[in-house]
């Protein structure tokens, strides 16, 4: 499958729209428009540095996305990389898009030099931990939230 990673672009927002809420129909939650603007802008903005992303694109049509962010670490001097959002299309899933993606993240992180980069998903979440699986080591950690 040929498919090309690049940047978002500012007509890229309806699709790149669509492809967010997929992912976020996945987790069964959603997010008010405003949101959507909101985080568009920061990703396309030159000024944010720590919010970045990539796109898989292929025949005029975005096809997968990741979203990532660097943040300061209490044990580390460098910014670590979380990867907090990854979603292909479904009927492009099984072609290395995914893949493709988490390694461009990987790529910049390493030119960025940060020293960890990690994420999370949930364990139900079957035929992305069999790629995830395969990219990097999971860990003992349990995830709190309030």
């Amino acid at each position: 499958m040929t498919f090309i990673i690049r940047n978002l672009i500012g007509n890229d927002f309806s699709n790149w729209k669509l492809l967010w809420s997929g992912y976020l129909e996945f987790y069964k939650t959603n997010v008010d428009n405003i949101i959507y603007h909101t985080t568009f802008k920061r990703l396309i903005s030159k000024n944010n540095t720590s919010q970045q992303y990539f796109v898989a694109y292929q025949n005029n049509e975005l096809i997968g996305l990741v979203h990532f962010i660097y943040h300061p670490h209490n044990w580390k001097i460098e910014d670590v990389c979380y990867l907090q959002d990854l979603f292909v299309a479904p009927n492009i899933r099984g072609n290395g898009v995914g893949r493709a993606l988490i390694e461009a993240v990987y790529l910049d992180s390493d030119q960025r030099k940060s020293p960890n980069f990690y994420w999370l998903t949930q364990d139900f979440n079957k035929q992305a931990r069999i790629l995830y699986d395969n990219l990097a080591t999971v860990t003992p950690f349990i995830k709190y939230t309030r």
